[in-house]
This record gives C-alpha cells, structure tokens and sequence, in this order.
C-alpha cells in the first residue's frame, strides 16, 4: 500500500474532530462568568494590533512551555483564540496531549469576535529596543511583557545614595525600573569611592544626587531619575516619599532611619530596608500595611547617643554594601513584580567572614507605638535630640546604621 501524505486541511479537520471547540459568544459568556483562563496566542505584531480584554498573551511557539504558570492544574478551564481558530486548535490538542482535561479551541478567533461587535484593547507593548534591552527579563514566565511594563511603570525611592543606594540603583536602573527618585543632601568624597559604585573620581565635591543622575542615565535612558537633594524632615518627608511605590533605606544615622520607618507605616508604603557594618549585613522588607512588621516593631525608641558606632568610625568591607544593596534591589522588584516571597517578618543576616546568610523570624508588635493596636506615633518629628546627633550639611546617606550594633 503506497503512502498518502496528509494535507494540512485534512491534518486540520482531524485535529478539531479530537478537541472542543466553542463560539465567540459563548466565550463572551465565560469571561463574564471568570472562571476560564483566556490565552490569545497569535504572533506579536497580530497581538499588537488588538486583543481581547482579560486574555492573557503567549505566542504559539511558547504556548506549551509557559502554559502551567497561568494554569498549574490540569482541570483548569482554558479557551485559546488565534485569528481565525486553526492555531488555537492546534494549540488545544498539544494541551490535551500534555493532561489538560478542559480545553476548548475558540472558533473564528480575534476576527470572529470583532466582527460581531464585541469590545477589544489596543495593548501597550515595548519599542523594538526595549524588548531586545529587557528580553533576558522578558523570557523568564514570571516577568514576560507584562511584568517588564510594571517596572517601567514603577517609582522607587532611594533614601541616599551611598554604600547600599548605589548597588541597589545601579540594577534598579538596569532593570529598567522606570522612575528612581534619590534623597542625599551629601557630596561626593575620596573616601566614597572604595564602595559607592554610583560616583566616580571626576565626581569627587559634586552634589551626589547629581553623580548618580549621570551615572544612571549613562546605563538606562529608560529610566527618570527625580533627585531630592534636601535635608529629609518631618516637614518633607510625607510629601516626598508619597509619590513611590517602594522605599529602599539605605541611611546612616538613627534620626532617618526612625523618620523614614514612621513615614512609610503612615503612608502604606513597604519599606525595603538594609544595614552594613565591617563584615556584616542585615536586611528585612517592612511593611505594616500587609500585616507585616515595622522597624519600631524591633526597635521602639532610638538609642542614647554615642551607643552604636558608625561606619565612618567601625569602618566596613567595600565589597558588603555591593551584596547587601543589590538584595534590596532584589526585593524591590519582587515587590513591584509580585512575585516570590518578599522578606517581611524574616531579618537576612550575612556575615561576609564566614559566607553565611542565616534569616531571624521577626513579628509585628501589637504595642508598637507605630503600627500597633493603639499608636502613639501619628504624626511625623524630628529625632535629632533624641539621638544626639546635631544637624548638619552631610545628608542623610554614606552608609546605613550598623546591622549587629542596632540588634
């Protein structure tokens, strides 16, 4: 018996005798019931030109290898739609073939559905240059398209711009973490550059929000970067860090760091916050407005003066505010992603002698003045006289506060 090549109409109408198929109407009645998983898979300039609300977006070539990200469980009801609802069908049959149990192929397509008249958007999408800048970020199922439009969409606030706020905005900024705004009212020494990458020998007596401005613009013309060079104060700090989505503290002295805390916990802000002190680090994600603890949860009052010593007086590893920067980097961007378990109630400690990273439990305190059940904290002041430490001209950035020394 000679062989008989099958044709692809033919390949076509067996594949769609094996599978489900439903109309756009009746898909229409899905969506309005939410409980199917709506994927369009057709190619990028077709997706580019419309789709249909409430889908999600996976091109036909990658259908099979992102699928369990939108859908873990095999009885999840799923409808995927093409143009015209041969892809889909296609589609649907490798699902079968991988143990989805309730698939259905949506006849007619995108076409069919705008063609009776029911409502689609135009997505947002990425220039050429960016989904070639970010596609390392791109391909991973948990960021995809979407996700990289949230960080360009996203405003990260960086309390200096030191030891810890240079690393942490350095891969912010590659990342493409659209807006970056940077508090420090301090200068650019000699002594800063064995550690803080964002400046440079040439930078040496300038503004460090202006250093770090170039810096970033130089890496990402992406990415806005809004510099706030003042004295950070109860009279200011509201009004600064209300435009941000995430706050990252990287402040060397008590009075911020107190001030920062209670400013976040009044303005639902999560708070991403890091210390370094010689060979050791800490870092935790506060954030009272998830049931999260506060920083006071830890540390209700600040210390006498002359309790905790300071970098410039304990000095600290160059290479330390490098690690522990960019993990608050990390996190900040699991935050605006959503992705993961972001460390709130865990305090990661590293110890940078022995190579180790241990993590501490840290619950919320019911009595804590702040974010407790009964505040005594509700509005912003000045910690100056409480921690002995005068004003001055430096800031409020070289290096955040101790990490043991604070415990």
């Amino acid at each position: 018996m000679s062989y008989v090549p099958l044709t692809s109409d033919r390949l076509i109408a067996n594949v769609k005798q094996g599978i489900n198929e439903i109309d756009v109407h009746q898909l229409k009645q899905q969506m309005d019931n939410g409980d199917t998983v709506v994927i369009d898979i057709r190619e990028f300039d077709e997706y580019a030109q419309g789709t249909i609300a409430g889908s999600f977006y996976i091109p036909r070539g990658f259908l099979e290898l992102r699928v369990e990200n939108l859908a873990p469980r095999r009885d999840t009801p799923i409808a995927l739609y093409c143009a015209g609802g041969v892809r889909s069908a296609l589609g649907a049959r490798s699902l079968q073939e991988m143990g989805y149990t309730n698939v259905a192929s949506v006849a007619g397509g995108f076409n069919g559905w705008k063609n009776v008249g029911y409502s689609f958007e135009i997505p947002r999408v990425m220039t050429d240059d960016q989904r070639h800048r970010y596609s390392r970020h791109t391909i991973i199922p948990e960021v995809g398209e979407g996700g990289q439009l949230k960080l360009l969409d996203a405003k990260v606030l960086l309390i200096g711009a030191g030891g810890l706020g240079s690393p942490a905005a350095m891969y912010l900024a590659a990342a493409g973490v659209g807006t970056l705004g940077i508090v420090d009212f301090d200068v650019v020494d000699v002594s800063n550059l064995q550690r803080q990458i964002l400046h440079h020998l040439n930078d040496v007596g300038r503004p460090k929000v202006e250093s770090a401005a170039d810096t970033i613009a130089a890496l990402n013309t992406d990415v806005e970067v809004i510099a706030h060079r003042v004295l950070l104060r109860s009279d200011n700090a509201l009004d600064i860090i209300k435009d941000y989505d995430v706050v990252i503290n990287g402040s060397d002295n008590f009075p911020t760091r107190y001030l920062v805390n209670d400013a976040c916990a009044l303005l639902g802000k999560p708070l991403v916050d890091g210390s370094i002190f010689r060979f050791e680090g800490q870092l935790t994600v506060f954030d009272p407005a998830h049931d999260g603890p506060c920083y006071r949860c830890l540390y209700p009052d600040p210390p006498p003066p002359g309790e905790v010593p300071s970098c410039a007086e304990g000095g600290v590893l160059g290479v330390l505010p490098g690690i522990i920067g960019s993990l608050q980097a990390s996190e900040a961007v699991k935050l605006i992603l959503r992705v993961g378990e972001p460390l709130t109630g865990r305090l990661l400690l590293f110890d940078a002698l022995d190579g180790r990273f241990r993590q501490v439990k840290v619950r919320k305190d019911p009595a804590c003045p702040v974010c407790g059940e009964n505040p005594t904290v509700t509005e912003l002041i000045d910690y100056e006289q409480f921690c002995g430490i005068p004003q001055s001209d430096n800031g409020v950035a070289i290096e955040p506060i101790p990490a043991l020394a604070t415990a």
